[in-house]
């Protein structure tokens, strides 16, 4: 009856670590098996670093009054004459508000014509102005603010606090100050990431890396769009855990012991202690120089295995990275399925005594 009942094939979570290990390069599988062990865990730790390109790291902080082509502009003009140019009767200033700077980065002024504005700064194109009405005008006073345009803007996108066009002010010429003035993120800042595009070119960082390193906090530039998520990483858990599921990275990074306790740890009455596994795709480069073999090519399939029951399992838990796409498999103890035949055994032998107790009674 026992073996019967084997034969039927009892529900599980998936294969046992047997199974696993018979699917072996070295039985003829397609995969790689290899015990987790600090060498292991020093080797494959070793993540792919994410970054700003050079040439925005370089990049130098945009001058905040440079007037560009798309940008508004307001002009005050105050004249010393009781009939000015453009003052309305009874009134000595003449606010020309919104000017729009053009494609070729001019403006128009009364009186003043046609003045090239983009490639000034606020203050030289106050004093260019100037001159031009001071020749139809006596000591003309004139007041120049650069408003929020279509120019020197970014778009901040994503988890932020208030989503929109900014404008590049003179506090906000830099990634993080940007952040601040978007209202910041609305996303843990452990899990967030920021993600700058600036025309064909685009970069990423670790917002924790932004505030840590001033080498992140990069220098924007008109047109920059900012996105700003949680991290896109995630893991797949799977097989005798406190939770199946696709879990998300919650911290820059995330090790074996710290991905089990993020599902619940180990389930206690099914769970096989020796069978943890994480099966991934190996870079060429880390499979080589765990395995010692140059004879690879590509990314290697490999089932890392975890012995949590050794002397030194938790330390390696402990210190080997889970990576983005990893699946965290736990087996089953080899127990399980004998309490699972034994279940259905006594299961089954209660049924027919329930059925002779009725038959007799009737």
């Amino acid at each position: 009856m026992v073996a019967l009942v084997a034969a039927c094939g009892l529900p599980r979570s998936g294969p046992n670590k047997k199974e696993i290990l018979a699917g072996s390069v070295e039985q003829n599988g397609n995969s790689f098996i290899i015990p987790v062990d600090a060498r292991v865990a020093r080797l494959t730790g070793e993540e792919a670093p994410i970054g700003f390109p050079a040439a925005f790291r370089h990049a130098g902080l945009v001058g905040s009054d440079e007037v560009r082509p798309g940008d508004k502009l307001g002009v005050t003009i105050w004249e010393n004459v009781e009939n000015g140019l453009l003052a309305k009767a009874g009134a000595s200033a003449t606010p020309l508000q919104e000017i729009q700077v053009d494609g070729q980065g001019f403006i128009f002024v009364p009186y003043a014509g046609r003045v090239k504005a983009s490639g000034n700064s606020v203050e030289e194109l106050r004093r260019i102005i100037t001159e031009k009405l001071a020749e139809q005008t006596p000591d003309p006073q004139v007041e120049v603010t650069r408003l929020a345009g279509d120019g020197a803007t970014v778009s901040v996108i994503g988890d932020i606090g208030g989503q929109g066009v900014y404008p590049i002010e003179r506090p906000t010429r830099s990634l993080s100050a940007m952040i601040a003035r978007a209202g910041g993120v609305a996303v843990d800042p452990q899990a967030a990431q920021v993600t700058v595009t600036r025309g064909k070119s685009s970069g990423k960082a670790r917002l924790v890396d932004i505030y840590e390193n001033p080498a992140m906090d990069i220098a924007l530039r008109p047109g920059d769009v900012i996105l700003v998520e949680a991290d896109p990483r995630s893991f797949t858990a799977m097989g005798a855990t406190g939770a199946q599921s696709r879990v998300q990275f919650e911290t820059p990074t995330l090790t074996a012991i710290e991905a089990l306790a993020q599902v619940g740890g180990l389930s206690t009455n099914f769970a096989d202690p020796k069978g943890v596994f994480v099966l991934r795709d190996e870079s060429e480069a880390i499979a080589r120089a765990v395995l010692g073999r140059n004879d690879l090519k590509g990314p290697q399939r490999v089932a890392y295995v975890l012995n949590l029951t050794e002397p030194d399992g938790l330390f390696n838990a402990r210190d080997f990275l889970i990576r983005d796409g990893d699946t965290l498999y736990v087996t089953e103890a080899p127990y399980v399925q004998w309490q699972k035949t034994l279940a259905v055994l006594t299961g089954t032998a209660s049924s027919a005594s329930s059925v002779n107790s009725l038959a007799q009674g009737n």
